[in-house]
């Protein structure tokens, strides 16, 4: 694969522009990630709320855990993904 290593500088504007767009959909990833965590964490906190009936508990608990699956996933993809960006190899992405 092909390995950028072209300094700001060095780019034209067409290859400049299109790694901000890449950095900027990565930074709109993680909050994607982070808005699903949280509707995840408000529908177990929802769930867990309900006394009717006893066996809903757990599916709170089962948001919680999703919650905090989806904040770690994002997380871990936004720093490897930016890592690759500092780098320059984003072509193989």
């Amino acid at each position: 694969m092909e390995k950028e290593n072209l300094t700001d500088e060095q780019m034209i504007v067409r290859d400049y522009l299109a790694r901000q767009r890449t950095t900027l959909a990565n930074d709109r990833t993680l909050l994607s990630y982070i808005r699903t965590s949280l509707y995840f964490l408000v529908s177990g906190t929802a769930l867990m709320e309900v006394n009717v009936l006893s066996h809903i508990r757990e599916l709170g608990y089962v948001g919680f855990a999703l919650s905090l699956g989806l904040m770690f996933l994002g997380f871990f993809n936004y720093f490897k993904v930016k890592k690759k960006l500092k780098k320059g190899n984003y072509i193989g992405m």
